[in-house]
């Protein structure tokens, strides 16, 4: 084996323990990552057309969203940027990430050519790139339960509470 495959090897995402931490299924996951890729194409073209003008404010958006393009192909699809040597270890430490931690990063990252300049080809341009960090912020919040899991567990705490309360009131007597 080349040092060269022991480097890839080591960058590599452990897929089962990035899987356990955050509790995504494969398809959200799956989906988080094709929207960030859509994000960084939709990004790269409108940052690209807002390069193309005479305003610096419009200049300076357009080359932020370029960046922001740039970083969500390195992080969502590394194999994009195969001829950058440090790809696939972006990636790993992206993936170590937690969805909350890669929601404010990516929302962030969309809301900032905006606040520089607001116009429609920077609010369409980062509007995909916004929505994946949405995508995020939502499997951050975790599965929605189901209604027979919260009666018991309601039934439960009031156990307990008919418990504590009669268990206080022996105590009195």
């Amino acid at each position: 084996m080349s040092s060269q495959d022991e480097h890839f090897q080591a960058a590599a995402p452990d897929p089962a323990a990035s899987s356990a931490d955050d509790g995504m299924t494969w398809w959200y996951r799956w989906l988080c990552r094709i929207a960030g890729v859509i994000g960084g194409m939709s990004c790269a073209f409108a940052g690209l057309w807002n390069c193309v003008t005479i305003n610096p404010l419009n200049i300076a958006a357009g080359v932020w969203m370029m960046l922001n393009a740039f970083v969500l192909f390195l992080c969502e699809a590394p194999f994009c940027c195969q001829f950058i040597e440090f790809a696939n270890a972006v990636s790993a430490r992206a993936d170590k990430l937690r969805p909350w931690q890669k929601a404010a990063f990516y929302c962030g990252m969309a809301v900032f050519p905006v606040m520089l300049s607001l116009t429609l080809t920077t609010l369409f341009g980062n509007a995909i790139a916004f929505a994946t960090g949405v995508l995020y912020g939502l499997s951050a919040l975790g599965k929605k339960g189901d209604a027979i899991s919260y009666a018991r567990i309601h039934q439960q705490q009031k156990q307990m509470d008919e418990e504590k309360l009669t268990g206080a009131l022996e105590g009195q007597a």
